[in-house]
């Protein structure tokens, strides 16, 4: 790993912790074990690394939470290996995430504070929910799903449900807690069948 690699991943992990305002540049450096040199050899300044960290995040979000998607032809069994993906390779991966989803972390912190910065977070939610109605709808062209139901409040409820899931497990870290949240959106993904 560079040392840039190093920087990035090693902020990633304090920014899960601690935030993006309550990582210190010394934090930083003494993580990844640099000096102000080495860091600004890379990085203009501790937002400009905290876009490489976004990035990286994100990435990491994608090999976790869409794993085996392309495997699987039906919409709705798409969703539910998601919400599989999301609660066993994302939020129970404490080596990249070890103070749970970086993402609530930050748009949290950052909304009031750094709202520009906030607003790159936004867009990964927006996707995501975007990502969910698709496969909602194409559940529903397919006959898989009742026909009837609103994909776009759909959507929003297993949205909502995916980051509540996220904040509980972050405040408790209890596997048990995390199963039951999870479980509980794929039965209601089950019970939207045709």
């Amino acid at each position: 790993m560079s040392l840039k690699e190093k920087i990035i991943h090693d902020s990633l992990r304090l920014f899960s912790l601690k935030g993006f305002l309550g990582t210190s540049l010394q934090d930083i450096l003494s993580a990844a074990d640099t000096s102000k040199g080495g860091f600004y050899n890379h990085f203009e300044s501790k937002e400009d690394l905290f876009y490489y960290v976004l990035c990286e995040a994100r990435r990491i979000w994608r090999s976790k939470n869409l794993a085996g998607l392309d495997e699987i032809d039906d919409p709705v069994g798409k969703i539910i290996k998601l919400l599989e993906n999301f609660r066993d390779q994302y939020l129970k991966d404490s080596e990249d995430f070890p103070g749970g989803c970086v993402f609530i972390t930050l748009s949290v912190e950052l909304n009031d504070q750094r709202p520009h910065l906030s607003q790159e977070i936004t867009k990964g939610f927006v996707g995501l929910k975007n990502m969910i109605h698709r496969l909602l709808e194409q559940g529903k062209e397919t006959g898989k799903l009742n026909n009837s139901i609103d994909s776009s409040e759909v959507a929003e409820i297993l949205f909502a449900g995916m980051l509540g899931a996220s904040v509980i497990f972050g405040v408790d870290k209890s596997a048990e807690s995390l199963e039951q949240s999870i479980n509980a959106l794929i039965s209601y993904v089950e019970n939207l069948k045709e």
